[in-house]
């Protein structure tokens, strides 16, 4: 199977039943299939052949849906990105991916416009009414007119081709693109149908961004592998959420940590607010014990807790519902799944002992795009070694103990230190800069920079996160500002983060100076 195969099943087999909702609006599985069909044929025309990337910059709206399975239907390769990233991000993106179209909004464009003429794409494509799109823009409705709803010609794929390009953070403080073909995302699907048993019925809440793998499989490619429906949110505000899930039906609800614990505060005195919803899935981040057995008591109903990296597809391991449920783990593999427990040296470690979790199966990427060296140190000796320290217990379960590298996840989106780097040390009054993370019970990490200024030099905290928004997505913006004198370093002049960690656990770096 490729994934076109989901949408013309569903054409075929039931094309009457509700596949996404939005708002008002109800796509059915044959108009959702039209709807492929024509973007497929529009690429077709507008130049776009089998491999070439379409680049998907939008918000959680029917149109990226349209956008991802119109790419993977003629063996084009979508590429989705955060729509918070700024021009700078996005042209490392697109110019690695060697981009040639681009799917947006009218509130982007002028990000997006900066970015297409940097790499040099040639169409972009904009979702919005003709009397809001800038003129010389094609609107999204006039690229589908452009194209037949006939069944797209170039369908028979080969399952092993690259379907998507998702980027992720990496040791070179660029994002890399974890390059997922169709196979290994449809394989992906099928474990997690078998384990969270998805029926028809069911309609899963996507509020967790399209963008993120964890929502692309989990929400989207598995709900519509399955035949179910899901209920596009834009933004994760706890009033809309809960208004979703009573008025569409929402029955299955993936989330992360820091969703789980607004709702809770949200809704602490509505406790039939989640009545309707049979199944809770969290990921993303880990989730705290404390947090899931408050959210469980109050709205009678249970979180499953599983994990997995977005080069895996991205699900590895989930708490089987109906099985043993072990609070604080991240569950058993997947069926197909292989994950093992190495040290430093590649070998495994005995039961309860902790190490690297790495991964084998057919879920795992093809690789980093354009990076054969980070390619073969992450996926040595045929393991994806995930960078996560954990360990497995007498049952299977695995745990995951801490990251072995400095990534930090901000509300489940993966924030590399190195990239905030840097840009701190482009700023002429900054000599010396180290981020690293600090415990958050509501987004997962808060970014901490640290800092030393250049003699004679000055600067605030406040001025430090406007220059950094100026280049930086919101989220990756330090929320904290430390102003150190000296570096603690080792003996060659690395800066030792694990010592700053240590000084602001203890309380000794103190708060933002006044602004």
């Amino acid at each position: 199977m490729v994934l076109y195969d989901v949408i013309r099943k569903g054409m075929t087999e039931y094309p009457e039943r509700p596949a996404l909702l939005y708002k008002d609006t109800t796509l059915t599985y044959g108009h959702l299939g039209q709807m492929v069909n024509r973007f497929a044929n529009a690429l077709i025309g507008a130049g776009i052949g089998q491999g070439e990337r379409v680049a998907i910059l939008l918000p959680n709206v029917p149109p990226f849906t349209i956008a991802y399975y119109g790419a993977a239907a003629i063996g084009a390769v979508g590429v989705p990105a955060n729509p918070l990233l700024k021009a700078p991000e996005l042209i490392h993106i697109w110019g690695d991916a060697d981009a040639k179209l681009v799917v947006t909004i009218p509130q982007l464009l002028p990000a997006v416009s900066e970015a297409a003429r940097q790499v040099g794409i040639g169409t972009i494509v904009c979702v919005g009414p003709r009397d809001v799109v800038p003129e010389g823009i094609m609107t999204f409705d006039e690229f589908l007119a452009s194209g037949s709803a006939d069944e797209p010609a170039a369908t028979a794929l080969d399952p092993n081709v690259p379907a998507v390009f998702i980027y992720t953070s990496g040791t070179t403080g660029k994002p890399k693109g974890a390059v997922l073909s169709h196979k290994n995302l449809l394989t992906n699907c099928r474990q997690i149908l078998q384990v969270l048993e998805f029926e028809p019925d069911d309609n899963l809440l996507c509020v967790l961004p399209l963008f993120h793998s964890f929502a692309g499989t989990v929400c989207q490619n598995a709900a519509l592998y399955g035949g179910c429906r899901f209920t596009c949110v834009e933004q994760f505000v706890p009033a809309r959420v809960l208004e979703a899930i009573e008025t569409k039906g929402v029955t299955i609800f993936p989330g992360v940590p820091a969703m789980y614990a607004a709702l809770l505060q949200f809704a602490s005195d509505r406790p039939e607010a989640l009545a309707k919803v049979r199944l809770c899935v969290s990921g993303g981040a880990p989730m705290p014990v404390a947090l899931l057995e408050a959210f469980e008591k109050r709205f009678n109903t249970i979180i499953i807790e599983g994990d997995g990296p977005t080069e895996c597809s991205p699900v590895t391991s989930v708490n089987p519902p109906r099985g043993v449920r072990k609070v604080g783990t991240i569950g058993l593999p997947l069926n197909g799944v292989e994950m093992r427990i190495f040290d430093d040296n590649d070998r495994e470690v005995p039961v309860g002992e902790v190490g690297e979790i790495v991964v084998r199966g057919d879920t795992v990427m093809l690789g980093y795009h354009n990076q054969p060296e980070e390619t073969a140190a992450a996926m040595r000796n045929g393991w994806y070694h995930t960078g996560d320290l954990g360990k497995v217990d007498e049952d299977g379960y695995f745990s995951i103990v801490d990251r072995k590298k400095d990534m930090l996840i901000v509300g489940g989106i993966n924030v590399y230190p190195r990239e905030i780097e840097e840009l701190l040390y482009t700023h002429p009054a900054i000599a010396d800069a180290a981020v690293i993370g600090a415990p958050d019970p509501l987004r997962g990490d808060e970014v901490v920079a640290v800092i030393m200024l250049k003699p004679n030099a000055s600067l605030t905290a406040r001025e430090v996160r406007e220059f950094c928004r100026k280049s930086l997505a919101n989220y990756k913006v330090p929320r904290r500002v430390i102003f150190r004198d000296e570096m603690p370093r080792s003996a060659t002049g690395k800066i030792l983060k694990r010592m700053l960690r240590k000084e602001m656990e203890l309380g000794s770096n103190g708060p933002d100076p006044a602004e």
